[in-house]
């Protein structure tokens, strides 16, 4: 399992993000350009010393990271987080090697990244609300994805 973030717009974020993908010992792709520096100050207080624990790939464009992914020997699902996909989470089966992916805080992605994706899932929500932040949201579907597929780890004994 994989968590990719297409343009992340604010740093706390991904560095919450990031703090969660070294806890739940997921890697993370960063498909750029990023709307901040990723050594950022507050991507680090968010990030913690968590950091360095992150399997991280940095790509420099969602055509350099697409046409990694497609190179494969067995590509991999990309699955988009959307407040525009018509299945929920819930409903969807997930797969060990899938990369979920969110979008920019602020818009999303483009139509020609939700049509290059090979599914949308969306998390119901009340009615009138329009979104959750977008860690909270990785959290939740990245959760469900782990638990349908056996993929947290193995608590260490202290």
């Amino acid at each position: 399992m994989r968590l990719a973030l297409y343009q992340p717009d604010i740093p706390q974020n991904t560095g919450t993000m990031l703090r969660m993908a070294a806890c739940l010992d997921v890697a993370v792709d960063i498909i750029e350009p990023c709307g901040f520096v990723l050594n950022d100050k507050r991507m680090k207080r968010s990030g913690m010393d968590y950091l360095d624990q992150t399997e991280l790939v940095r790509h420099t464009s969602w055509d350099a990271f697409n046409n990694n992914r497609l190179a494969s020997a067995r590509p991999k699902r990309l699955i988009l987080l959307s407040t525009k996909a018509t299945t929920t989470y819930p409903d969807f089966s997930f797969e060990p090697d899938d990369i979920l992916m969110v979008g920019r805080e602020s818009a999303g992605v483009p139509d020609d990244v939700h049509k290059a994706v090979d599914h949308s899932v969306l998390i119901p929500m009340a009615a009138g609300v329009r979104s959750l932040n977008i860690a909270v949201s990785a959290a939740i579907v990245l959760g469900e994805a782990l638990r349908q597929t056996g993929g947290f780890p193995v608590p260490s004994t202290v």
